[in-house]
Formats: structure tokens, C-alpha cells, sequence
């Protein structure tokens, strides 16, 4: 597949990554700090996406037997993009409205988050899928790289022209913001989708999908398997459990402004961004899988505490630092364990495997921003203070990765592929979990 073709795929990721960046880097602070609802009702609305993260499976095998006007996946992408990005735009208005009528506007709320959800599972499976369609196997390491690498360098873009946007607040600017980004995200989005896909192509993929119950089922029947699926969703959920509170908490610790918050997005994604570079191009030389890991998991465990110090202390100067270690130890980690997902997999049940990493993906997602936000609501009722509720959560999150790394130590690669059962036993083990 040509360089242009994987550009355009990647402006397809760029595009929903760009209509999620508002929701998880302005409107969750507006929601939490100026609204005042509870931490933890904006965290079940942001994990939407997460909840409904098994559609993909359906969706996919949908789209697989049943082309639409001779095209296998653009028609669901586009129906995708308009409704993650549709979705986006109307979360504003609706969350505004939640201030005036609570539960009119959690209705609306509702509806608007899922239709993003929605949205967001019908996109991602189905460019995913093309990306497979398009790019021959020895070819599809390269593309999901590009398109990785264009996705966090449009939430640094992203995250520093909205907060630039959003330098005077107002709820009328804020609803005008999200409809210029979504307008931008769905003018990259048709760039990059409108005659990529040839008419009546046949998949190149054949690759067969598996359901999150065999999925499940293949972990279960491994002992190493499941002990490096609980390992992941422990480091996932304290990674990625802060997207929910970290604008938030600088606006209670430290008064910063809309747009001060919105940049910490910037500052989280450039070092995410670096240490990615780093380990791709020169640690991955010189320092083993399991040691990268290790590694980038204690980075983000001393950011998450730098984090949680800055507001103990009252000292802002350590809390932007700490939110660039935390994205460099989360950047190191993604790498260093993807890599490791893939070791754990066999040649002959690789879907059947990469299946229940992403399952253990979207959980941890799902269940960190849930449990983030239900501690911090407790934690600061409890300590009779937000900002305690939030140093609570950010320390808890740093011990969890403690805790993760601990698992990672037991996880044999090698015991792993030595134990492996045939595909027909995994199915028959899963159908019968």
C-alpha cells in the first residue's frame, strides 16, 4: 500500500480522535469544576465508548457479509464519523443544560454521549478493518504506526488550538468551539475516506473474528494468558483512569483557567508522542520488553506522584512536570506492552487472542475513568475537600501500577507458547465459559 493511502487512513483516526479531544480535555473539567456534578456521573458518561466497545465484533462481521452499494467499509465509517462526531458536537448543549434542568439535560446527555459511543465503536472497527482490507500483512505494523503517530499529533494540535479558542470562557463560546472542531474533524475525516476504498474490492483480509466470550475463554484456558490479561487491565486502568480528572483537578488545586487545563492535554500527548520516538528508534536496542515496561510503568507511577504532591504541597510547579513524566512513562509503557501483546498470541489463534487484549483494553479504560471518579466523589466527601479527593485517586493510581508491576515479574512469554492449547480446544473452552 502506497505512503498516500496510509496518509489517508491516518486523517480517518486523526478525525474521531479530533472530535473526542474536547469531551476528555475541556468538557469533562466544565462538567466537573463549573458545573459541580459528580466526578463520577461525568466518568460514566465518558466511558460510554468503552461500554460499548463489543459491538465492534458484531459490527465488524456485519460489514464483512453485507457491502453496501459495492463498498465493504465506507459506508459504515462515514455512518460512523457522523455520528462519533454529531454526538460530540451536541455534548456541550446538553451537559450546559444539565445546570438549568438536571434531568432534562442528563436525558439529553445521554443520548448525546451514546450516539458518540455508538458512533465511535461503528468508525474505529470499520477503518480498522479497511486498514487490513488495504495494507498487506508485512505492511500493517508500518500503517497502524503512521496512524498512531497522526492521531496523538492531532491531540497535541487540537488541545492547543481549543484552548487558545477557549482563553475567555462562556458557555456560548464553548458550543461554539465544539462545532468548529467537529466541522474541522468531519472535513479531515471525508478527505481522507472519499474514494480510498475500491468499488466491489475483494477483502484481502481473512482473518476470522471472534466474539469477547471466546476471547475470554481463550485467556481463561491459559494461566499465563489470564495472568497477563489482569496484569494489563491493573496498568490500563491507573494509565488512563486520570482523562477524567486531570483538568478538573488543576482548576480546584491550582485555579487554572480553561485554557491553562486544556493545554495540559498538549503537554500530556508531546511527552507521550517523545517517549514513543525514543523507545521505537533507540530503547528498544538496548533493554528487554518486560524491562521497558517496568520501566515505563514506574515513570508514570513518580509522575502520578508528582501530581498528587503539587496540590498536597500547594506547589503548581510540579504538577505540568508531573502530568509530562506521567505521559512519558505512558508512552514507554503503551509501546513496550503492545509489543508484549503481540508476544503473547500463537500464530494459529492470533485474532482469538488480540481480541482479549482489546477487550482488557476498553475494561480498563472503562472501568479506571469509573473507578477514578467514584473514588475522588468518596474520597472528597469523606476529607471534606475536592482537591484531597483528587490526591486520594492519583495515589491510588501510582499504587495500582506498583501492584501491576509486581504481576508483570510472573509473566512467562515462553511458558506462554509452551502451554498453548489448539484453536478447536479454545472455542470449545469458551463455549462452554
Amino acid at each position: 500500500m502506497s505512503i498516500w493511502k496510509t496518509f489517508r487512513l491516518g486523517l480517518i483516526h486523526v478525525a474521531v480522535a479530533v472530535s473526542l479531544v474536547p469531551i476528555t480535555g475541556v468538557l469533562n473539567r466544565i462538567m466537573i469544576h463549573e458545573l459541580g456534578l459528580l466526578a463520577s456521573l461525568v466518568a460514566a458518561l465518558i466511558i460510554l465508548p468503552h461500554l460499548l466497545s463489543p459491538l465492534q465484533v458484531v459490527i465488524g462481521q456485519y460489514s464483512d457479509r453485507h457491502p453496501l452499494w459495492g463498498y465493504r467499509r465506507t459506508p459504515y465509517i462515514a455512518l460512523g464519523l457522523l455520528f462519533c462526531i454529531g454526538g460530540a458536537a451536541f455534548t456541550p448543549a446538553a451537559a450546559l443544560l444539565m445546570a438549568e434542568n438536571f434531568w432534562l439535560g442528563l436525558a439529553c446527555a445521554i443520548g448525546a454521549f451514546f450516539v458518540w459511543g455508538l458512533g465511535f465503536n461503528l468508525a474505529v472497527v470499520s477503518y480498522l478493518s479497511l486498514a487490513s482490507d488495504l495494507a498487506p500483512e508485512h505492511q500493517r505494523s508500518r500503517t497502524i504506526a503512521v496512524m498512531w503517530f497522526m492521531m496523538i499529533t492531532a491531540v497535541i494540535v487540537t488541545a492547543i488550538t481549543t484552548g487558545r479558542a477557549l482563553e475567555v470562557y462562556s458557555p456560548e463560546r464553548l458550543i461554539e468551539v465544539f462545532t468548529i472542531v467537529a466541522g474541522v474533524a468531519l472535513l479531515i475525516g471525508a478527505l481522507g475516506l472519499i474514494g480510498l476504498e475500491p468499488r466491489n474490492a475483494v477483502a484481502s483480509s481473512t482473518e476470522e473474528r471472534y466474539t469477547a466470550r471466546e476471547s475470554i475463554g481463550a485467556v481463561i484456558a491459559n494461566p499465563h494468558a489470564r495472568l497477563f490479561f489482569v496484569y494489563l487491565m491493573l496498568l490500563l486502568a491507573a494509565i488512563l483512569g486520570q482523562d477524567v480528572l486531570l483538568e478538573p483537578y488543576g482548576a480546584a488545586a491550582f485555579g487554572m483557567s480553561v485554557r491553562e487545563t486544556t493545554q495540559l492535554t498538549a503537554t500530556w500527548g508531546g511527552a507521550t508522542l517523545l517517549a514513543l520516538l525514543l523507545q521505537g528508534f533507540l530503547f528498544s536496542r538496548v533493554m528487554s520488553k518486560k524491562t521497558g515496561a517496568t520501566i515505563g510503568a514506574l515513570i508514570a507511577a513518580i509522575g502520578f506522584l508528582l501530581i498528587a504532591f503539587s496540590g498536597l504541597l500547594h506547589r503548581q510547579p510540579f504538577f505540568v512536570p508531573g502530568i509530562a513524566v506521567l505521559g512519558f512513562g505512558t508512552g514507554i509503557a503503551t509501546s513496550t506492552n503492545l509489543a508484549l501483546m503481540l508476544d503473547m498470541t500463537t500464530r494459529e489463534s492470533v485474532g482469538l487472542f488480540i481480541g482479549a487484549w482489546g477487550v482488557a483494553d476498553a475494561a480498563a479504560r472503562g472501568l479506571g475513568n469509573l473507578f477514578a471518579g467514584v473514588v475522588r466523589d468518596i474520597a472528597g466527601y469523606l476529607l471534606g475537600s475536592a482537591t484531597a479527593g483528587y490526591i486520594t485517586v492519583f495515589v491510588l493510581e501510582a499504587l495500582i501500577l506498583v501492584v501491576a508491576l509486581f504481576l508483570l515479574r510472573r509473566v512467562d512469554v515462553s511458558a506462554f507458547r509452551s502451554e498453548r492449547v489448539s484453536m478447536t480446544q479454545l472455542i470449545a473452552i469458551a463455549g462452554d465459559a
